[in-house]
This record gives structure tokens, C-alpha cells and sequence, in this order.
């Protein structure tokens, strides 16, 4: 398959994902009350301590997993900070997900004569 079938094939996967799971957790604090420009201080206060906190590796800034509960459900949820510490996505996936998302969508296409990669 070529590059723009493979980011075609991610986006729909993911949209109909965070569809979902937009709906069921829509009322959760993280969900409801982050918004891209806060402060690590005030996500915290919003969402509590992370269940972990890693660098992220293609863009500088840094990542806090949370794991939502609603129920008997369980879905991961990532905040994502620039290198300022300011939220700049917030996304229903991990994060070593979304860095594994971002280093796939970087490389260039392996083979064929379509597109001349970034």
C-alpha cells in the first residue's frame, strides 16, 4: 500500500475511535474541561497525577497518560505538551501511541514513484 492509503486507512480508524469513545467520556473533567494552551499545573488540577509522564520523540514537549473509567470501561487518554508546557492535542490513545503515530506519518514512502516523502 502506498503512503496516502496508510494515513487514509489511520484517520478513519481513529476518527471512528475517538467517535466513540468522545461520546461515552464526554462528561469526564480531562475530556470536558482541557483545552490546548493550559498549563501542566492546571491540567493536574483538572485531572489529577498522571498515570505516567514520558518526552515525546518526534516534536520536543512531553505527554501524561491517563486512563479513563466509566463503568466497566477502561479507555487510555493522552495530554500532549509543547516545549513551552503548554497543551497542544489531546487525543483517546496512549502516549507511545500517538508517538508511534507521528513517527510513521514522518517517514518517507518506501518504494513505488508516488510522492517525494517530507
Amino acid at each position: 500500500m502506498n503512503k496516502p492509503l496508510h494515513a487514509l486507512i489511520f484517520a478513519v480508524a481513529a476518527v471512528s475511535a475517538c467517535s466513540s469513545s468522545s461520546a461515552q467520556y464526554h462528561d469526564q473533567p480531562l475530556v470536558a474541561n482541557v483545552e490546548t494552551g493550559m498549563s501542566k499545573d492546571q491540567v493536574v488540577q483538572i485531572g489529577g497525577k498522571p498515570a505516567a509522564e514520558s518526552d515525546r520523540t518526534v516534536v520536543p514537549g512531553t505527554c501524561y497518560d491517563y486512563m479513563l473509567t466509566k463503568a466497566a470501561n477502561r479507555q487510555p487518554y493522552s495530554v500532549s505538551f509543547d516545549g513551552a508546557g503548554k497543551v497542544d492535542k489531546t487525543a483517546f490513545m496512549t502516549c507511545a501511541e500517538w508517538s508511534n503515530a507521528q513517527h510513521k506519518a514522518r517517514l518517507p514512502s518506501m518504494g513505488g514513484s508516488s510522492g517525494s516523502g517530507y
